[in-house]
């Protein structure tokens, strides 16, 4: 089921990278999930186990809608992981988590 593996590909995200949407629906089989990854992940069951707020737009912006308590404390999220972030976003080229 799509809902399962996109919390388990958060599960491997590793401390101080982010991913993009499309990035988890490319890795799940078709790029064109990016909006249903992000309807999951407003769903996440589970913020402490399933880490979404390290998940960010093709452009690297943070979501305006976090659904765990809002854009800024995604931001908070991010920063205590020591990732980077300036106007509400990261820069890809260095926390992009790449396999």
């Amino acid at each position: 089921m799509l809902k399962d593996e996109v919390y388990q590909f958060l599960t491997r995200i590793p401390c101080g990278k982010v991913v993009t949407y499309g990035q988890i629906a490319e890795a799940l089989g078709n790029k064109s999930w990016a909006r249903a990854v992000g309807n999951i992940l407003h769903g996440n069951p589970d913020p402490a186990r399933y880490p979404c707020y390290k998940v960010v737009n093709a452009s690297g912006k943070l979501s305006k809608h976090f659904a765990d308590g809002g854009i800024e404390v995604q931001r908070a999220r991010l920063e205590s992981e020591g990732i980077e972030v300036v106007h509400f976003a990261v820069d890809l080229k260095k926390f992009q988590y790449k396999k």
